[in-house]
């Protein structure tokens, strides 16, 4: 295993940690019956586990497939090819996960400005287009003759005209900097030990996401993990407690960390083996610290808020 710095928080495994989460990550094959989809992450290619789970079962799809990129996801790589065979590419995946979703499902997707167009299009060939989310990725590279790109989109889909959308459970703690009052008092803001603020409904644009690095304890060795914050926005917005959410490229296991520590069931599904014992290792570590980077006390706040509050006269 690489030695790392001591302020390295990065989640790691080693020999002997990979044999002990070996024994919790269900294997898939081609003779495997019918799964039964709650609380398991499964080593196994989509294409073929998604055929063998049970009708009417979930109520969150949340996919981050690969991009249309050329990449490596550990073992595994993905080829960019046309705008066309792409979104072909997600219909095939798309097309079987269908009948699994409750008729008040929703769905999320995500891609980068490359994969957008088809994602749109292929998700409105089985769902109803509600949104676009774009959130800022805060890090990137410049680029010299193009604009930097620091940005991703998540695409929300519906099964139904009928779904679930706690829009209490995802307002955002904003600073009032102009605070406004009537006779003295603050008109839709408090006053509060850590400054003046207000709840405010979110928005499709998500500018308080933190992309995890090499300090953050939900980080890993996983080249496109999404913050768990982002993930308890969706979940916390599309679901209820005890519901059931559908992954099927999991990476590290984020959407599954996050319902645990919220209080939803899961099905994680990825290919890559040592991407499934990361997550199985994230999972137990979730059994001892449930907190969100930016969640507190049912709460989302802005990025690097405890910063700006110490700051504050």
């Amino acid at each position: 295993m690489t030695k790392r710095a001591a302020r390295n928080r990065t989640i790691s495994l080693g020999p002997a940690e990979s044999k002990h989460y070996m024994r919790y990550v269900r294997r898939v094959s081609k003779t495997t019956e019918t799964i039964a989809a709650r609380d398991i992450v499964i080593n196994g290619d989509a294409f073929l586990v998604l055929k063998k789970m049970p009708a009417d079962s979930f109520d969150l799809l949340f996919a981050d497939p690969p991009y249309n990129l050329t990449k490596s996801f550990g073992e595994e790589s993905f080829r960019q090819t046309s705008v066309e065979d792409y979104e072909n590419w997600l219909g095939t995946w798309l097309g079987k996960c269908v009948r699994l979703l409750r008729s008040t499902a929703s769905v999320y997707i995500c891609g980068d400005w490359r994969s957008s167009a088809a994602i749109e299009r292929a998700g409105s060939r089985y769902f109803k287009l509600q949104n676009r989310i774009t959130w800022e990725r805060e890090k990137g590279r410049g680029a010299k003759r193009n604009w930097k790109n620091s940005s991703e989109d998540i695409w929300f889909f519906t099964a139904s005209d009928s779904y679930t959308f706690n829009i209490d459970a995802v307002k955002i703690k904003r600073r009032v900097i102009a605070p406004y009052t009537i006779d003295g008092e603050p008109k839709d803001w408090e006053r509060a030990d850590d400054g003046n603020h207000r709840l405010t409904h979110p928005s499709n644009v998500w500018t308080d996401l933190t992309v995890p690095f090499w300090s953050m304890p939900e980080n890993t060795d996983h080249p496109t993990q999404k913050p768990e914050k982002l993930l308890a926005k969706v979940i916390l917005a599309s679901t209820n407690e005890g519901d059931l959410i559908l992954d099927p490229f999991a990476g590290s296991g984020t959407t599954a960390v996050v319902a645990k520590k919220l209080g939803r069931d899961f099905c994680a599904i990825e290919k890559d083996e040592s991407y499934c014992l990361l997550a199985q290792k994230r999972l137990e570590l979730a059994e001892f610290d449930n907190s969100i980077q930016g969640f507190e006390n049912g709460v989302f706040h802005e990025r690097n808020w405890k910063k700006i509050v110490s700051s504050e006269p």
